[in-house]
């Protein structure tokens, strides 16, 4: 199937303003799209492309003085499988992980592991090791925290997420991605798009979306608090140690967010 991906935000700017932005569509989807996912501004000014430590593409541009708007628009190829389940996956000793799996093991701006590490061995310490207690782990998550776009705070961490007990899909990622740290499960931050493909459709306006990836018996499989259930259709942005390392745009002087648009839609068949 084709899923149609893309969104539109409006700054105004007092001032020129350096942007770095994380918006394109992460490499490992490269071949799926049908076509490029350029990012459009307007008013047109230069663009520069890079590739992050984590392997994410990220642009740097300018803002112009007044109002300015990026957009995107493009059509991906999708399998239209729900996500994975492997319930016979081991988790792998810390001592044999690879290198790069560590860092994803070491508390971060919004994963403070070592103030949630005494709950998460007295909750999950008795749970098989491995995929069942990443399940678990996120069976309590998608049960502690009520979700709600009203809860949203972009400064909220894991830890204050488990004792407000409320929030948004980042929140629900940063406690289950910091429970599983603190149970020597790698895990990262993941945002992409994730349109309500063989679900009911939500009456909220469309948003981006946040899950997690764990790294079990070698590999790397997608987990997702928020909704518990595998799903169709995800489209991968990027991925870090938490929403610090995939913030959608770091803008580097004042502005106003004036207008945000997303869209993940399912394209029927010719």
């Amino acid at each position: 199937m084709q899923i149609r991906v893309g969104f539109e935000m409006s700054y105004v700017c007092p001032q020129p303003t350096p942007m770095i932005l994380a918006l394109n569509i992460h490499h490992s989807r490269a071949a799926d799209l049908v076509r490029p996912d350029h990012l459009m501004t307007q008013p047109p000014v230069p663009v520069t492309a890079y590739r992050d430590m984590f392997g994410n593409w990220c642009t740097r541009l300018v803002a112009p003085q007044g109002g300015f708007t990026i957009r995107a628009d493009t059509l991906v190829n999708d399998p239209g499988l729900p996500d994975a389940v492997w319930p016979q996956l081991m988790q792998t000793p810390v001592e044999s992980l690879p290198e790069s799996a560590l860092v994803y093991l070491l508390g971060s701006r919004y994963c403070e592991t070592d103030l949630l590490s005494a709950m998460a061995w007295q909750r999950f310490g008795g749970v098989p090791g491995g995929w069942q207690r990443v399940q678990a782990i996120c069976d309590f998550v998608h049960g502690h925290i009520q979700f709600g776009y009203p809860h949203a705070r972009r400064t909220r961490s894991a830890f204050e997420a488990y004792n407000e007990q409320r929030g948004v899909c980042r929140d629900f990622a940063h406690l289950a991605i910091t429970l599983c740290r603190c149970m020597n499960i790698p895990a990262r931050y993941c945002t992409g798009y994730l349109g309500d493909i063989g679900v009911a459709p939500d009456p909220n306006p469309m948003d981006f979306a946040a899950w997690f990836e764990a790294c079990l018996d070698g590999g790397w499989y997608t987990f997702d608090a928020r909704n518990n259930t595998p799903r169709i259709g995800r489209v991968l942005i990027a991925r870090g140690r938490d929403a610090c390392d995939v913030a959608l745009a770091n803008t580097f002087g004042p502005n106003t967010l004036q207008s945000f648009k997303v869209w993940t839609d399912q394209v029927a068949p010719a």
